[in-house]
């Protein structure tokens, strides 16, 4: 049976956040011990099919991680605070806080106040009242992130990693984005070279 401490090990997580330029608001934020207590709410992350399946879905998730936040530097979207994201189209179900804003927070930027609603459930805090509980308590930050991750992309991660990429963050996928698109696929198979894994097909969407 996988254990995923055992392949997010101290030197890996680190090797990541030191990464990270000394100013970075997430440097003393992220933690390998916030990420492994969350994932204690996840059994099924990286532990489903082979040894090498089991790496090549953790190098895919710290791959997203790395761009999204820059190795772990960002804690919340700069300049998020000014917009609100609230779907008109949720409201009946996820009632949007008007004194709150549900932009990207976290390690891969949870958005949207049907996500916060829906992730807080899941998470065990008041997401929809209390959106910036992911900005301010790590191991919340990556129950979201992780709630995402297994909501939306676990599911495909047989595909390859560009299907990942679908699931992340669709535009990337149908615009002028292709800078971005590379920008995740160099991150993913440095990790899987780190975890010592092939990193498969279909790596672009």
């Amino acid at each position: 049976d996988v254990l995923v401490a055992d392949i997010v090990t101290a030197e890996f997580f680190d090797g990541i956040l030191d990464k990270a330029d000394a100013s970075c608001p997430g440097k003393k934020f992220y933690t390998r011990a916030a990420f492994i207590e969350a994932l204690n709410s996840f059994n099924d992350f990286g532990r489903i099919g082979s040894i090498d399946d089991s790496k090549r879905e953790i190098a895919a998730f710290f791959g997203h991680v790395t761009h999204e936040i820059g190795h772990f530097c960002y804690i919340k979207e700069i300049h998020g605070h000014s917009k609100k994201y609230c779907s008109k189209a949720y409201t009946k179900y996820y009632p949007c806080n008007p004194n709150k804003g549900y932009y990207g927070r976290g390690p891969i930027q949870l958005t949207w106040n049907f996500n916060y609603g829906s992730a807080g459930k899941s998470s065990g805090f008041d997401g929809l009242n209390s959106p910036e509980t992911v900005a301010n308590d790590p191991v919340i930050s990556f129950k979201t992130a992780l709630w995402y991750w297994m909501k939306k992309v676990h599911p495909i991660i047989h595909q390859g990693f560009g299907a990942t990429i679908q699931a992340i963050n669709y535009f990337e996928c149908h615009g002028a984005h292709l800078a971005r698109v590379k920008g995740r696929v160099a991150h993913y198979t440095e990790y899987c070279h780190q975890l010592g894994v092939a990193p498969g097909n279909n790596l672009t969407c």
